[in-house]
C-alpha cells in the first residue's frame, strides 16, 4: 500500500535519498542487552537522526545526541535538521532505507496511519517498558504525562512518542487586559459582551490564521466537546452517524459565526498566514487569538518584552456544559518515530530514551519555551508567562483535559473540516450547512473500505 501510494512522488528523489541513507542497509544492528544497555544497542552502530526544524529549532536534539554519545561513545551520529519531512523521507521509506529516528512534525509530515498500516513503524513498547534514565526502577512509560502514550497508538500498538505536551486555547496579553481592566470570560455570552467593549476601545476583539482554518476549527470543536462531553467526542472520533450534527456542534459553529456577524474579527484576517495573524496580535491590533502552546516560541524575537502572553481554555457555550470551564484540549504533539526498517533501530529507541529523560526534557523546555511531555521536567524552572499559563491550564484541567483523534486518523476528513470551517468563518456557510458538510465527509470515510478505521 505504501509503495503504491508513494512511488510516483518518490521516483525523482529516490536515488539521492537512498545514497544518503547508505544504500542497502542490510540487517538491523543489535548489541548485548545489559543493565546499562537495556535496549541492546550495538556499541559501534552509527545513528542517523532527522529533526524537524521549526518553532522549537533543533539545539535540544543536538544536546540529547551528545548525551547519547556519552553512553555510546563509539557511535557516529549523523544529524539532519529539515522542514519538509514527508517530501524528504517518503522515498527512503519506499526504498527501505529510512533514518533511525525521525521527528515527524510540521506541514507535509509523514502520514503515520498509512505508515503504521504498512508496518513501517516500530512498535515502541520495548522502549516504553525499558528503565528510564533518571530512575531505573521506573519504566519510561511511567515518566510520561497522561495521554502521551495513547496519542501515539495506531492499530493497538504504540508507534510514535510525542515530546511536547501541547494545550490549545485562547491567547491574550495580560499587560493589555490589566491596563484596560478586562477579565477573561468563562462563557460565550460573557465573551460577546467583552468583545463589544473591546471593539469600542478601538482594538479588534479577534484575529485568526485565516489561511489555516484548523486554528479556529479547534476552538469550535473544543467548545462543542466541552458542551457535549465525552459522549460527543467519542462519537466524532468513532465516525458515528450524525455526530457532527449534534446540537453542541451546531451551537459552537453558531458562536464562531457570531464573531464575524457582529464585526468582532479584525478585517483581512481570512487572508492571513499564521505568522501574519500572530504578528498583528502581538502588535496589539487584536485582543484574542486561537492557537496551541507553541505560540510563544514561534513568536520569540518579535513579541515585545512587556506583552506577557497567556493562554486560557476556550469559554463554555453555557454554564450547562458537560465539562467545566477549566476543561482544555491537551495532549502529545511533535511525534518521534523509529522506522521498522531502520538500520540502528535499537539506537533509535535509545535516543528517544535519552530525549525523554528529565534532563533532556528540561533542557527542551528551557530552549523551546514549551511544556514537555515528561512529568516533573519543569519543576523548579522559572517559566515565561506563556509556558507558565499553559502549565497552569493543564494543572487546573486535571482529569478534564481532553483530546480528539479524527484529524490525525483521517486526512480526508480533516481536509473537509478545514475547508468547511474556512467558509463558515467568512460567512459562506451557515452553521447548519457547516455541520452537514463535515458530516458528509465523515460518512464517506466511514463507508470507504480502503481506509483503516480506529476506535476509542
Amino acid at each position: 500500500m505504501l509503495r503504491g501510494a508513494l512511488a510516483a512522488a518518490a521516483t525523482p528523489l529516490l536515488a539521492g535519498c537512498v545514497t544518503a541513507g547508505g544504500g542497502d542497509q542490510g540487517p538491523a544492528l543489535r548489541g548485548q542487552v545489559t543493565k546499562d544497555n537495556p535496549l541492546g544497542v550495538a556499541p559501534d552502530a552509527p545513528l542517523e537522526v532527522v529533526i524537524f526544524k521549526g518553532a522549537y529549532g533543533d539545539q535540544y536534539a543536538v544536546e540529547a545526541e551528545r548525551s547519547y554519545n556519552q553512553r555510546h561513545p563509539r557511535a557516529k551520529i549523523a544529524h539532519q535538521a529539515i522542514q519538509k519531512v514527508g517530501e524528504a523521507l517518503q522515498p527512503r521509506f519506499v526504498a527501505d532505507t529510512p533514518p533511525d529516528v525521525v521527528d515527524n512534525t510540521g506541514a507535509g509530515s509523514l502520514d503515520l496511519p498509512t505508515l503504521a498500516k504498512a508496518n513501517q513503524l516500530s512498535d515502541l513498547g520495548e522502549l516504553l517498558d525499558a528503565p528510564s534514565l533518571g530512575d531505573p526502577s521506573v519504566k519510561v512509560r511511567d515518566t510520561l504525562l497522561p495521554g502521551v502514550v495513547e496519542d501515539g497508538v495506531f492499530g493497538g500498538r504504540p508507534r510514535a512518542l510525542n515530546l511536547v505536551y501541547t494545550a490549545w486555547g485562547v491567547w491574550y496579553s495580560r499587560t493589555l487586559f490589566t491596563e484596560r481592566g478586562w477579565s477573561y470570560p468563562k462563557t460565550w455570552d460573557e465573551m460577546l459582551r467583552l468583545c463589544e467593549e473591546i471593539k469600542k476601545s478601538g482594538v479588534a476583539p479577534w484575529t485568526h490564521q485565516g489561511k489555516y482554518p484548523d486554528y479556529v476549527g479547534d476552538l469550535l470543536v473544543s467548545m462543542a466537546f466541552k458542551a457535549g462531553g465525552d459522549e460527543l467526542l467519542l462519537a466524532v472520533d468513532n465516525l458515528e452517524p450524525n455526530a457532527w450534527k449534534h446540537e453542541a456542534m451546531v451551537d459552537a459553529a453558531t458562536a464562531i459565526a457570531e464573531l464575524v456577524g457582529k464585526g468582532y474579527v479584525m478585517p483581512g484576517s481570512e487572508g492571513l498566514s499564521h505568522t501574519e495573524a500572530q504578528a498583528a496580535w502581538t502588535q496589539g491590533k487584536a485582543a484574542f487569538l486561537p492557537c496551541g502552546s507553541w505560540l510563544e516560541s514561534e513568536q520569540k524575537g518579535v513579541t515585545p518584552e512587556s506583552f506577557q502572553m497567556v493562554m486560557m481554555p476556550p469559554p463554555q457555550l453555557s454554564t450547562s456544559d458537560k465539562m467545566p470551564a477549566t476543561a482544555v484540549r491537551a495532549g502529545g504533539a511533535q511525534s518521534f518515530i523509529v522506522p521498522e526498517k531502520a538500520r540502528n533501530r535499537q539506537g533509535g529507541m535509545d535516543f528517544l530514551r535519552t530525549l525523554f529523560a528529565v534532563p533532556s526534557a528540561r533542557r527542551f523546555a528551557e530552549l523551546a519555551s514549551t511544556l514537555p511531555s515528561v512529568a516533573g521536567a519543569t519543576d523548579g524552572l522559572r517559566l515565561s508567562s506563556g509556558v507558565d499559563s499553559v502549565r497552569a491550564a493543564v494543572d487546573a484541567a486535571g482529569s478534564n483535559a481532553f483530546r480528539y483523534r479524527f484529524r490525525t486518523w483521517y486526512g480526508t476528513l480533516k481536509k473537509s473540516w478545514d475547508d468547511a470551517t474556512g467558509e463558515l468563518f467568512t460567512g459562506r456557510l451557515t452553521p447548519r450547512q457547516w455541520a452537514e458538510r463535515v458530516q458528509r465527509a465523515a460518512d464517506a470515510v466511514a463507508r470507504d473500505p480502503n481506509i483503516t478505521k480506529y476506535r476509542r
